[in-house]
């Protein structure tokens, strides 16, 4: 990673992405302007992001090869969008998850800057078809998914529109490269991208063993799965009780303890291939046929409602209270961590 660049950056939303990306290009060296239309929010962003970069610096944990004072000297905050867009080669949005809103915002800013600038949303979710339906040039649009906190946890998904020129991709991934992250290229949109499809297949089957509803009977005499409950079957779902398969704490501790061990240093297709004396082939032979009965008894996409609900936020809420105060401390408590795994990874 080198020092200083010429290029500069637009970070528009001064909220807690917009804030950790202009850190994250800061470490790189680059030129940040963060942008927010709210007067005094982008120059209150400054005083948090100088706070955390100070105490990044105390604690050695500061990215980059600049000094704190040295970051913070490439940083300007504006109110005026057409100020802040000046001299930009690539703009990251960072406004809230609402698809009128970025649409909104990218209309604006293509009104705004020449053709061979880079558009690039932040959104977790929406489908870049339609955050950049309203922009007239879409070769040049793209989305830069970061993982919360982006500071600590370097992976971005880099989604095209359907008209993304492959230069832009080139241009974003060498970017991202460049300041440290870790950039994985999607060949085409899909909705939820990579890391939330995984992702909310953990949590979906992770909330349906914690409720267990919608799971299949099993016959104990035959050994029999008799398969998920389906509208056009008239037996009942015998369910284990209403306290499920398992608790919220040692479904969590499935996670942090067991699979989350290695999911930090190993992907789920590695840890296939090294799970096995032989491989990859060798595990599937040995283990698809389990995987697959296994993946029959999964059950519908929980409500997250209701009931269920009801009960999961109060086993959580009795192992870390809900009230700010508990909240923070749990947060700092996940970047403390995620900062000393980043530093082991290195």
């Amino acid at each position: 990673m080198s020092s200083l660049k010429e290029k500069t950056i637009t970070v528009v939303g001064s909220g807690l992405i917009g804030r950790s990306w202009a850190m994250v290009f800061l470490s790189g060296g680059y030129k940040v302007k963060i942008y927010d239309n709210k007067a005094g929010q982008a120059s209150a962003a400054i005083s948090e992001i100088k706070k955390q970069l100070v105490e990044l610096q105390q604690a050695r944990m500061l990215r980059g090869n600049l000094s704190a004072a040295e970051q913070l000297s490439l940083l300007s905050s504006h109110d005026d969008l057409q100020q802040a867009l000046e001299g930009a080669y690539f703009v990251q949005e960072c406004v809230f998850e609402d698809l009128e809103a970025k649409q909104t915002v990218f209309q604006e800013v293509e009104n705004l800057v020449t053709e061979n600038v880079i558009l690039s949303s932040s959104t977790s979710c929406l489908m870049p078809s339609n955050v950049f339906c309203r922009v007239k040039n879409q070769t040049r649009c793209i989305i830069s998914h970061p993982v919360n906190p982006p500071y600590y946890v370097r992976l971005v998904e880099l989604v095209p529109h359907p008209k993304t020129h492959e230069t832009v991709m080139d241009v974003a991934y060498s970017l991202m490269t460049d300041v440290g992250q870790a950039p994985v290229r999607l060949r085409k949109e899909i909705d939820g991208f990579a890391l939330n499809r995984v992702q909310y297949a953990i949590i979906a089957e992770s909330w349906r063993l914690v409720q267990f509803e919608g799971y299949p009977t099993i016959d104990f005499q035959l050994g029999v799965h008799l398969g998920p409950l389906r509208e056009s079957q008239f037996w009942k779902v015998e369910q284990l009780g209403k306290d499920g398969v398992i608790s919220v704490k040692d479904i969590d501790l499935v996670m942090s303890e067991g699979l989350g061990m290695r999911y930090a240093f190993l992907g789920p297709i590695e840890t296939m291939h090294l799970n096995a004396p032989e491989g990859i082939e060798d595990y599937l032979q040995r283990y698809s046929e389990g995987i697959k009965r296994v993946l029959t008894t999964f059950g519908p996409v929980p409500e997250f409602s209701g009931e269920a609900a009801a009960r999961i936020t109060k086993e959580i809420s009795e192992l870390i209270p809900g009230d700010q105060e508990h909240l923070t401390g749990r947060r700092e408590r996940r970047d403390q961590m995620l900062m000393g795994l980043a530093k082991l990874k290195k």
